[in-house]
């Protein structure tokens, strides 16, 4: 393995199912790779030193946008990354100095200690995505930052398997909370979301397009954008803004632009818009766009434009003033979900669930719902992600479907009818919203009397990149089972590991949509 240019196995399409050695399959190089390898080698070094000093904001704010920068589809660019190192170097010779972590001596390392450890690592960096979201809407939690320098510091710590998964099932609970941190933060902010249709119609005239996860940034350029003859479109993750009360009183939110992250750059290509990145999932632009992406916070790309916080505050202008110059369509232009659909509704969110709980016990109780599927996930580019559009069809009328994250571009624009006065499949947000799903599935049991192992729900899961594997944690250190996962399972799961994963947890990969669905419903 030394012998590699690179080494990087943490998301879903990593090269042959095994690990990107010679460059990433989500196109960043060898030389992004190892940098990012020295960054977070860097932020163990960090971690030691400030575990034996003091924490600061600097070092708190290092911790987590360097966790975050590591994530897939989020840096692409060398300098920024040199430039992050030395910033991270300088505040830990403040502190005193201490070693930092070859993260070759953990791909080097036994099998499942390197899968045990790689599992932290990864469920840190997603969770760190989470923990800078409520951060930047002045939500804090001192338990959870503070678990950050351990997590790190225990990446160049020797433990046994039992430890490890100790510390795993650790880190899913203080996830749980980070998630819980965030649910608040969005909501205290924007308000509880209600379900919204959304039109994927793109309207004549100038427009922005506003992808990844940040409601904050979306916030500033709706506040700029006002009155200036710009319509805003979401894409992505960015779909669940039209629920927010205090989003979607904004006029100039028109819609939703294309679908999934995996689809940009066919979607975006030689669109007459701009395009703000506000987090992942940045994929290599295209020419035929480059020279209209606006990026900010952690993400970054060789030579596009970067829009960069000063006291707290971004200025969109160049983004509006782009998208003024390059006029938008002539006419109105129709797209659609993957499914051909133009009408998606998000805002099936905690509050809203809940607000039914008793129609929904009732119709269980009754015997005209006989089941729950959790379908969603982080969707991706890989074949065989079809599976999880075929199983929503294939549920039967008297079942219902809770969707999040990117992966309910699979489904979202499927017309399933009601049940009860439900729709069948209800769209809970983003994969930051995670804690609304798994918050409902508590309750739910809670009002039946039993384990939520018990309840008529099962979790069919895609997963693409490193907050699906913080969620996975969460959802197993609550003791839930028989999770479903796929396209494929993990690249860093260690045989062993996986024995362990199915012994306690029943976890089981996807199969066939007729065998899975037989199971599931035991009929």
């Amino acid at each position: 393995m030394t012998t590699n240019e690179m080494f990087c196995f943490q998301c879903e399409q990593t090269q042959e199912g095994t690990a990107c050695i010679t460059s990433g399959v989500c196109g960043k190089t060898a030389d992004v790779a190892n940098l990012q390898d020295e960054l977070t080698g860097a932020l163990v070094g960090l971690a030691r030193a400030v575990n034996n000093g003091q924490r600061t904001k600097t070092s708190d704010q290092l911790m987590i946008d360097g966790l975050f920068t590591c994530i897939t589809n989020v840096n692409f660019d060398e300098e920024s990354l040199k430039e992050f190192i030395g910033k991270i170097e300088a505040e830990k010779a403040a502190n005193g100095g201490a070693d930092n972590l070859r993260l070759i001596d953990v791909w080097t390392d036994n099998e499942d200690i390197r899968s045990l450890k790689t599992m932290l690592l990864l469920g840190m960096r997603g969770m760190a995505a989470y923990n800078r979201h409520a951060n930047v809407l002045n939500y804090f939690d001192d338990e959870v930052t503070a678990w950050f320098y351990k997590g790190v510091a225990a990446l160049g710590e020797n433990h046994t398997v039992d430890e490890w998964l100790g510390l795993l099932m650790e880190f899913g609970q203080v996830n749980l909370k980070c998630m819980g941190l965030l649910h608040n933060a969005n909501t205290g902010t924007y308000g509880h979301p209600v379900p919204t249709p959304v039109t994927t119609i793109i309207e004549k005239g100038p427009f922005i397009v506003v992808t990844g996860h940040d409601l904050h940034d979306l916030k500033q350029l709706l506040e700029q954008s006002e009155g200036k003859g710009v319509n805003i479109y979401t894409h992505g993750e960015m779909l669940p803004a039209h629920a927010y009360p205090e989003l979607k009183k904004y006029s100039q939110l028109k819609g939703n632009f294309g679908t999934a992250w995996q689809n940009q750059q066919r979607e975006f290509h030689d669109a007459p818009g701009a395009f703000l990145y506000t987090t992942n999932c940045l994929m290599p632009p295209r020419r035929s766009y480059a020279d209209r992406i606006f990026t900010t916070a952690v993400v970054k790309y060789p030579d596009l434009h970067d829009i960069v916080e000063v006291d707290g505050k971004k200025d969109f202008t160049a983004v509006i003033e782009k998208a003024l110059e390059l006029g938008g369509f002539a006419e109105d232009k129709v797209m659609t979900g993957t499914n051909g659909g133009t009408t998606m509704t998000p805002g099936f969110g905690f509050n809203t669930v809940m607000s039914v709980a008793g129609t929904v016990i009732d119709a269980v109780k009754a015997g005209d719902l006989k089941h729950i599927f959790l379908v969603g996930g982080c969707d991706g580019a890989k074949a065989g992600r079809n599976y999880f559009t075929e199983f929503v069809k294939q549920t039967p009328s008297d079942t219902v479907v809770l969707t999040l994250g990117c992966g309910k571009y699979r489904l979202n624009d499927l017309d399933m009818g009601t049940l009860g006065g439900l729709p069948r499949i209800m769209d809970m947000g983003q994969c930051n919203d995670s804690y609304s799903a798994i918050m409902v599935a508590v309750e739910l049991a809670k009002a039946f009397g039993c384990g939520v192992n018990d309840l008529p729900l099962s979790l069919v899961i895609s997963w693409y990149e490193q907050k699906a594997v913080c969620v996975l944690l969460t959802l197993l250190s609550l003791g839930i089972k028989n999770i479903h996962l796929g396209p494929t399972l993990p690249a860093f799961v260690s045989p062993n590991v996986l024995n362990v994963l199915v012994e306690k947890f029943a976890i089981a990969p996807i199969s066939t949509v007729e065998a899975d669905m037989a199971k599931l419903l035991n009929r």
